[in-house]
């Protein structure tokens, strides 16, 4: 979809979302407006707003698509249809993000569309993703609204297929500490009952592995309640 399209896409998406999911429609519309006056030129360029907004129309279609199925066990079985980090997303934190609150949410937009987001972890996210996902009975999933509001670069499960809210930092980082207190608060504030606070060493030639290793135990094993801050 190119950057013209996204406007009369989000207009499309709110009017059906109107009928069948008003929360989700208010929130369409928060973007819509947000974006309305940004030329399509200018908006081809903001590499990170229209990898969001790309990712929200995702997002809205499938949840569309499972609100608008006939009873709630056929929407459960939609669920049922999804990985399990999928649906984690789709079946809590997303229709969480609608219902709710989203004190980030005016700071993050800013940000975007302003260009002061760099995210540094971009590239060892999609390296965790893709050892992640050549190992069996695995998901993964990375989602902008999780990142910007819920404290998670990414939500993972391994075999027993319990969905895990992932936060990276560097272990250098001499703020962690501080980070890790608001990262737990911000858990807390979106219902997330456990996840993972990951510190890496780049100079470790092993940091990778050791990431995706350490991820998908807890996935299986940290009980909820918890907010493990590791190493």
């Amino acid at each position: 979809m190119q950057a013209q399209d996204i406007q009369d896409k989000l207009k499309s998406l709110i009017s059906e979302a109107t009928q069948i999911e008003p929360s989700l429609a208010i929130r369409l519309g928060e973007v819509e407006r947000w974006i309305k006056d940004v030329k399509p030129g200018a908006l081809t360029n903001k590499k990170f707003v229209m990898a969001f907004l790309l990712q929200l129309v995702s997002d809205s279609e499938v949840w569309l698509a499972v609100k608008s199925l006939p009873s709630d066990a056929a929407q459960q079985a939609g669920f049922e249809l999804m990985t399990p980090a999928e649906r984690y997303w789709y079946g809590y934190l997303f229709p969480k993000w609608l219902s709710e609150t989203d004190r980030k949410f005016y700071i993050w937009k800013k940000k975007l569309m302003s260009g002061q987001f760099y995210p540094a972890d971009e590239l060892i996210l999609r390296t965790i993703a893709a050892r992640i996902q050549q190992r069996e009975d695995t998901s993964f999933i990375q989602r902008y609204i999780a990142d910007f509001s819920m404290g998670t670069d990414s939500i993972v499960s391994n075999h027993q297929q319990q969905p895990l809210c992932i936060q990276l930092t560097t272990l250098n980082d001499e703020f962690s500490e501080q980070k890790y207190q608001n990262w737990q608060q911000t858990l807390q504030n979106w219902g997330i009952d456990r996840g993972l606070f990951l510190s890496y060493d780049r100079r470790d030639r092993n940091f990778i592995n050791q990431l995706v290793n350490v991820a998908l135990y807890n996935s299986d094993n940290l009980p909820a309640g918890r907010y493990l801050k590791f190493p």
